[in-house]
């Protein structure tokens, strides 16, 4: 049966605050992890535009020594080449930790605001099968 509207507003507030939270998990694990795969090419990058000196020119002791204008240029070009593996892998790693976690099924739908009956416990409190699919 239909819940009264201020029970149903309640309850689309804690489904809302619900799915805020997930999402908020899921993209919190994708910065971890697109940060740490991506380490290498924000390192290598960041190092060539440091020392080139048509960007910034740093008088670091490094670049004075070790690189110079074509060094530092093979360090940019390097550093966008290994970013697309990197990027294919970080996303692998996610999709792999979002369906063993299985955070895409804790989303709630908005249909339990509306009627009485069922409980929007997430879904590692409510027991979800393994077989079930986050798209269907």
């Amino acid at each position: 049966e239909p819940r009264s509207p201020c029970c149903c507003l309640a309850w689309a507030l804690l489904i809302g605050t619900m799915n805020s939270l997930v999402f908020l998990l899921n993209l919190l694990l994708m910065f971890v992890i697109f940060t740490i795969v991506l380490l290498p090419t924000i390192v290598v990058v960041y190092f060539g535009f440091q020392c080139h000196s048509q960007v910034l020119h740093s008088s670091a002791r490094y670049c004075k020594s070790i690189l110079d204008d074509n060094s530092s240029s093979a360090l940019i070009i390097l550093g966008f080449v290994i970013m697309s593996p990197l990027l294919v892998v970080a996303m692998a790693i996610y999709c792999s930790l979002a369906r063993r976690l299985q955070l895409l099924v804790c989303c709630q739908p908005y249909s339990l605001a509306l009627y009485k009956g069922g409980w929007a416990a997430p879904c590692c409190a409510r027991g979800c099968s393994p077989q079930l699919k986050a798209w269907v």
